[in-house]
């Protein structure tokens, strides 16, 4: 489990610092630059009037191309810089607005914000086993939001899919009048047809009731983890680098495995309702 932790994050950090370049040339110090280099190769192309006869008008592009070297190498080394721009790989990645019921959005987004806020304690930590111990627990996390957002999806998809809401509210009503079409049926092939269609009615019913049930559990899980994920981020703060050995920061990352395990529970027992209930197609959106 661990591997499938670190393919995660070390997959944003490997892209994260392709998009640090491309933040730092668009950045405005950026622009500052090459307008000036521009302006001064143009209109300055010798600012000292020929006294310093070894000068030439492309030296100008010369301390152009070196700022800005500067400016990309000082953003990619920037810790503050990296930590915004990998949290908004993740909030690209496990995007909030892709879910349209917004307590569930306001989860995911205040799970990012978590993470993003363990981003930059991990980024103020000198090297050393603390910081070792810091970098593999906001791995964990990582993960831990992906469960998250996987079960989000899922619960948001239950709730915006009218057929399977339509479904719930006609079901009851369907059993009743088959029903009192079998109570009032005297033709043998007929109460024998209405016997089968009641009993199919009932499955839906029983499978939807179990769908329901699940849904219910999955939101409470959905709020457990969140306040579990503040939890963790307590903690971190506390964390010494004394505590390393003691067994206290491990722990705290079986805590975090724990919950991820629990989350990946619910999403499979989630997933198998959905194929039991024949709606296994509202899964396939997560």
């Amino acid at each position: 489990m661990t591997r499938r932790y670190k393919s995660l994050t070390e997959e944003l950090r490997e892209r994260a610092a392709k998009a640090l370049i491309s933040y730092a040339v668009f950045r405005w110090e950026s622009a500052a630059t090459l307008a000036a280099t521009l302006i001064l190769t143009a209109l300055v192309p010798d600012p000292f009037g020929g006294a310093l006869p070894f000068w030439r008008w492309w030296f100008w592009s010369l301390f152009g191309i070196v700022a800005e070297a500067l400016i990309v190498v000082t953003s990619i080394y920037d810790p503050e810089v990296r930590e915004r721009v990998v949290g908004q790989m993740f909030r690209e990645k496990f995007n909030p607005r892709e879910i349209a019921t917004e307590d569930y959005r306001h989860k995911v987004a205040r799970a990012l914000e978590y993470r993003e806020q363990m981003e930059v304690l991990l980024q103020r930590t000198r090297d050393g086993a603390l910081r070792t111990h810091l970098k593999a627990t906001v791995n964990d996390v990582s993960d831990w939001i992906n469960s998250m957002f996987t079960l989000a999806r899922r619960l948001d998809h239950y709730n915006s899919s009218a057929v399977l809401q339509q479904d719930i509210k006609a079901v009851p009503a369907e059993i009743d009048r088959l029903e009192d079409r079998l109570g009032a049926a005297t033709d043998a092939r007929v109460r024998q047809q209405l016997e089968q269609s009641l009993e199919n009615k009932r499955t839906q019913q029983e499978q939807l009731e179990r769908l329901e049930s699940s849904m219910e559990r999955a939101g409470l899980q959905l709020d457990d983890t969140l306040s579990a994920m503040g939890t963790v981020y307590a903690q971190m703060q506390l964390v010494g680098a004394k505590d390393i050995d003691s067994g206290r920061a491990q722990r705290l990352r079986q805590d975090i495995a724990d919950e991820v395990q629990s989350l990946q529970d619910v999403v499979q027992t989630m997933d198998e309702v959905y194929t039991s209930s024949g709606t296994a197609a509202l899964s396939g959106g997560a």
